[in-house]
């Protein structure tokens, strides 16, 4: 865990903002940069008469649209410039201070009262700002409220005033009650031009007839306005609702929303920040204390409310869009629905983030792994994490990327570089990047820090790789707030993440009362599956396209509420990408198929944030006994880029190769005992069963549980059908652990496999398998496989010579993007050679696809190691895996053998 009390100060110093950042921290997404390319005629040699002149450089010219006002830049080289150049004349001529903001107590006190009082200024009323708006709308205001502009509006509409009282006292920053008591105090300096009534302020003398009659001519001011908002209540136990407001453009609706409350008028409510988006006007309206800065609440605390505004809320709470914008001098409004509600409730999960993402709540998961960008669907995990910061009103994540470069030998086994055919003995470097991730909260307390220790070719994949693993804890802890503080750290520890419990806590202290997730991690009690077995069925790592509808079904009554449909829905298989219900459905489906089935509900607020019909869907919720229920049709499956290469190439495909040269080497050994390292879902134990051999014991070893329960599903169906005159197999297990670690419940066997797994790896882990296998497993037989990289330029049609040479057309890629690297010949061989020699092993080599005398080789390179001595000594008990499935022919009854 991080050290507790460690800041930001030791943080570096952020660099000064450039004119584009203070525009935009001004206007936000108002902001509207428009470039245009300009002719460069300056270049004529001095020759102004030519009848053509020479062509110069282009030019660019930029246009930035802001609310107030229009610039245009200057001509730059650079589009990049030009939009700086135009941010530059923007801020000159809107007067924005550029230089730091640093006052003493005492002139920040002066500034504040020097704001209040251009606030209520001839020269501020008529202009373009929100908070103008305010002021013109409490004109309008009926009775003594005439004129009178609350505290709650001055310290959230207006920046400049809670920028200056964060210098007043630094507690405003956060305290909008603080900030409404530091503006009061100011006011009552200013009593010639304002007066203080209550929690609202009003200028003393009547504005000029001129400056009000130019005020008046806001459009559509008797337009009758109905808006959708959300009432939350402080109670659990009252449900939140949909209610509709009605009030006119012509009068404030500040005092509509107060009366709701159950309150005189609009002095009396607090006004929360905005909600969501940047560019949102959503926001949580309650109830004021009676007086500034008094912890007696009238309401208790609204936990839902508070969730959601970050901040404290008491009694009962609004949530509505509405009010004045930038854009125009009518008032803004948008329906907040429950159905909008839940969506900003889902969205503040990291799971949920990306289910919005892609608009797939009751269908997404946030993936396990981060997949070369062609096969991730939704945001990107760098730019959830941004999200989910934002949504929770933390400063946004800090990444830090490194770049560590070494000098490696093209020859040298271990380089992770894509190599020659040809043989060179010249020197590159190759850079590897790491990413760390630091997440602060807003009074910048160090809450959150993930360092992974391992190196990636691109600096991007770094970046989202460290950003998938902070949202996949962070994703853990909210589907289970109540999770312990030690288990917590261990599933941190585990991603390379350290963690201020003291502050993580506080941030997130509101979790447990707002998501207790219900798991609906069960397989469907029963799949349905309709239409043709066309034969053509999803592996790991393909990509799938489905359709699917989901609705709510009541049994009680058969009533069914649909949810949602999807036309095409892509995700891939193996990744976690989607709920494990779907995955495990379509996984069973071949193309043309479609699947029914039900299972347990998830939390509400999937479902709500789904439903159209809240109403409808919250009546279905309160049975007891209402399932989900799912329809879905598989409509393509598109292989990893792997087998697609292979299956055009070869006939039969590489991967039925390689599974008939184990089978010969089986046949040839007469083994009786077979160990598969790494099997996967099992596609070379199942596929062993079809051909007679002398195996009677086969065992699979790996440390994906999603593909160790796909294998034994699939064994399990195939060997209860064997016959023992079709089959010699006696016993066969699936383990889950990984194949760096000894077991020695392995030791020893006839034959070992370990197809095309290594390059899966990190080197430095498929040399200690290397080790580990040779000198504790010690099989008779380790046949390894793996791909022959200096093939790809007959796989890919590209070419492998060197990138800086002038003909260079395109360096080959590795064949599967999980490759974490793949083998020349002699790298390949060298390896093996080294292995062999020092644990005693004969060695062959051989290989499928394509001929070894023939350039370039095999397309998958083999490795077959013999053991020298037969007898060896035994060795000590040492059991890392965990069994997952066994299976014995003594326990299936005679009828069904």
């Amino acid at each position: 865990m991080i050290e507790a009390g460690k800041t930001l100060a030791n943080h570096t110093k952020k660099p000064s903002l450039t004119p584009k950042a203070i525009i935009h921290q001004k206007f936000g997404d108002k902001a509207c940069y428009k470039v245009e390319e300009v002719q460069d005629d300056s270049n004529q040699n001095g020759c102004p008469g030519l009848a053509i002149p020479q062509k110069g450089p282009s030019l660019y010219r930029c246009t930035l649209e802001l609310p107030e006002t229009t610039v245009v830049s200057d001509a730059c080289r650079r589009k990049k410039d030009a939009e700086q150049s135009a941010a530059e004349k923007a801020i000159e001529k809107l007067g924005i201070q550029l230089k730091e903001y640093n006052p003493t107590k005492e002139e920040a006190w002066n500034d504040l009262a020097g704001r209040i009082s251009f606030l209520f200024s001839n020269e501020f009323l008529p202009s373009l700002n929100p908070l103008s708006a305010h002021f013109r709308a409490a004109l309008r205001r009926e009775g003594h409220f005439k004129g009178c502009v609350p505290l709650s509006v001055l310290a959230i509409y207006d920046g400049k005033v809670s920028n200056i009282c964060k210098y007043i006292d630094p507690m405003a920053e956060s305290n909008s009650l603080l900030v409404m008591s530091l503006v009061l105090r100011a006011a009552a300096k200013l009593t010639d031009s304002v007066v203080i009534s209550d929690k609202q302020l009003q200028r003393r003398n009547e504005y000029p007839l001129e400056i009000l009659s130019s005020t008046n001519n806001e459009s559509n001011l008797s337009e009758s306005i109905s808006i959708d908002v959300v009432i939350i209540p402080a109670s659990l136990e009252k449900a939140v609702e949909s209610v509709k407001l009605n009030f006119t453009a012509a009068g404030y609706y500040l005092d509509v929303i107060a009366r709701e409350l159950g309150m005189n008028e609009a002095s009396d409510v607090i006004i929360s920040r905005t909600i969501g988006k940047a560019s949102s006007e959503m926001r949580i309206y309650s109830a004021a204390p009676k007086q500034l800065l008094c912890d007696q609440f009238e309401g208790t605390l609204n936990i839902r409310a508070s969730y959601f505004a970050g901040q404290e809320i008491h009694g009962d709470g609004i949530l509505a869009s509405v009010g004045y914008t930038w854009r125009s001098t009518d008032i803004f409004h948008e329906a907040v629905s429950l159905r909008s509600y839940y969506r900003m409730l889902v969205n503040k999960i990291p799971g949920g983030a990306y289910k919005i993402s892609r608009d797939a709540i009751l269908a997404a998961n946030l993936p396990s792994a981060f997949t070369m960008k062609s096969n991730w669907r939704g945001s990107f995990p760098r730019d959830i994490l941004s999200t989910f910061c934002r949504f929770h009103y933390l400063s946004e994540p800090v990444f830090s990327t490194q770049s560590n470069s070494s000098e490696a030998s093209l020859d040298l086994p271990g380089s992770r570089k894509k190599l020659k055919v040809t043989q060179s003995n010249k020197e590159e470097k190759t850079e590897a990047f790491c990413c760390e991730v630091k997440i602060y909260s807003k009074n910048q307390e160090l809450i959150v820090q993930c360092s992974p220790q391992e190196t990636h070719r691109k600096q991007t994949d770094a970046v989202q790789i460290a950003a998938l693993k902070v949202l996949s804890w962070l994703n853990l802890f909210f589907e289970n707030p109540n999770i312990s503080s030690e288990k917590l750290n261990l599933l941190a520890e585990n991603l390379d993440i350290h963690f201020t419990p003291r502050y993580f806590f506080k941030e997130f202290a509101l979790c447990h009362s707002m998501h207790n997730n219900k798991a609906a991690e069960n397989e469907p009690s029963l799949i349905d599956i309709t239409g043709e077995n066309s034969g053509a069925t999803p592996s790991n790592g393909s990509l799938v396209c489905i359709s699917y509808s989901v609705s709510l079904f009541r049994e009680e009554d058969s009533i069914k509420d649909h949810l949602k449909s999807c036309e095409e829905f892509e995700f891939e298989i193996g990744n976690e990408a989607v709920l494990p219900y779907i995955e495990s459905a379509v996984a069973q489906m071949a193309i043309g198929q479609s699947a029914y089935f039900q299972v347990d509900l998830p939390s509400d607020e999937f479902i709500l944030a789904t439903a159209v019909d809240s109403a409808s869907a919250l009546s279905l919720l309160s049975s007891k006994r209402c399932k989900m229920e799912y329809n879905i049709t598989l409509l393509q499956v598109t292989e990893p880029l792997e087998e697609r290469m292979e299956q055009a190439q070869f006939s039969p495909p590489l991967s039925k190769q390689r599974v008939e040269f184990a089978v010969q080497q089986i046949k040839e050994s007469s083994a009786a005992s077979l160990v598969d390292f790494g099997c996967g879902s099992g596609s070379l134990l199942d596929s062993l069963l079809s051909y007679p051999t002398s195996l009677e014991k086969i065992v699979g070893v790996d440390i994906s549980l999603r593909a160790l329960t796909k294998a034994a599903k699939l064994l399990h169906t195939k060997l209860n059908k064997l016959s023992e005159s079709s089959s010699k197999i006696k016993y066969a297990v699936l383990y889950d652990g990984s194949i760096t670690k000894f077991d020695s419940q392995l030791h020893g066997f006839d034959i070992a496999t370990c197809l095309e797994v290594i390059e899966h790896m990190e080197e430095e882990e498929a040399s200690l398998f290397g080790e580990v296998v040779l000198s504790c497993f010690r099989p008779k037989i380790l046949i390894v496989s793996t791909p022959n990289y200096e093939y790809n330029v007959i796989l890919q049609g590209c070419t492998t010579e060197d990138p800086d040479e002038k003909n260079q057309t395109q360096v080959c890629k590795f064949r599967n993007h999980d490759h974490k690297f793949e083998w020349t010949r002699a790298q390949f061989e060298s390896w093996a050679a080294d292995l062999a020699a020092t644990h005693n092993y004969g060695l062959d080599f051989s290989g499928v696809g394509g001929a070894a005398d023939v350039e370039p080789g095999f397309a998958s390179q083999i490795a077959i190691f013999r053991r020298r001595e037969d007898n060896f000594t035994n060795v000590e008990s040492d059991n890392h895996y965990v069994p997952i499935w066994e299976w014995n022919r003594e326990n299936i009854p005679p009828k069904e053998q």
